[in-house]
């Protein structure tokens, strides 16, 4: 992997029409952990990171973390915080980067209060096109569990086609054996 110096700039922030996405900081704990603990039923479900609540220390802990994997260029986490109050309505990632291709996975989730509003969409469009236009990207994917309908449309209304169902790929919460859908967009497919 090249060294973070030798890799394309990659913006602190992303604006869109009602979203500012940009990294999180020292601070950002507090904030961070009360979305996560508003939605911690629905994130239980899906997210293997929400396997237990955080405590406040471990979710700044967390924010300073993502911080330092953002400066190496490991991980790309953006915290979404909505732009008309301020709300911290979630978070989204680039993460399984593979920088010699380069390819990226997105992954996201909203806080209960904030979903059903089109800011899922919108933010993994901003940074799928972060990921073309500054990042050369040639393969951008979202991969969540077949049950999860709702991380799937949100793929699907973001332009990413289906292209794989890992059947029996991961545990769900319960131990159980589930699938994995994973939805894919190229650079030879068109981005905008």
């Amino acid at each position: 992997m090249p060294s973070p110096n030798q890799l394309p700039p990659i913006p602190e922030q992303i604006e869109t029409e009602r979203l500012l996405l940009r990294i999180p900081r020292a601070g950002d704990g507090e904030r961070i952990n009360a979305a996560i603990h508003e939605s911690f039923e629905q994130l239980h479900r899906w997210m293997d990171w929400a396997r237990r609540m955080p405590t406040l220390l471990e979710s700044e802990t967390y924010a300073r973390e993502a911080a330092a994997r953002f400066r190496a260029r490991d991980e790309i986490t953006m915290l979404i915080i909505r732009r008309s109050d301020g709300l911290l309505a979630g978070g989204t990632s680039l993460h399984t980067i593979d920088w010699s291709v380069p390819r990226f996975e997105i992954g996201y989730w909203l806080r209960t209060c904030a979903e059903g509003h089109g800011y899922a969409t919108e933010a993994v469009s901003a940074l799928a096109k972060l990921c073309f236009e500054a990042l050369s990207a040639e393969r951008v994917e979202i991969r969540c569990d077949i049950q999860n309908e709702r991380s799937a449309a949100v793929a699907e209304r973001a332009g990413f086609a289906l292209e794989a169902r890992l059947r029996r790929h991961r545990r769900n919460l319960h131990g159980a054996l589930t699938d994995t859908l994973v939805y894919a967009r190229l650079r030879e497919d068109g981005w905008r």
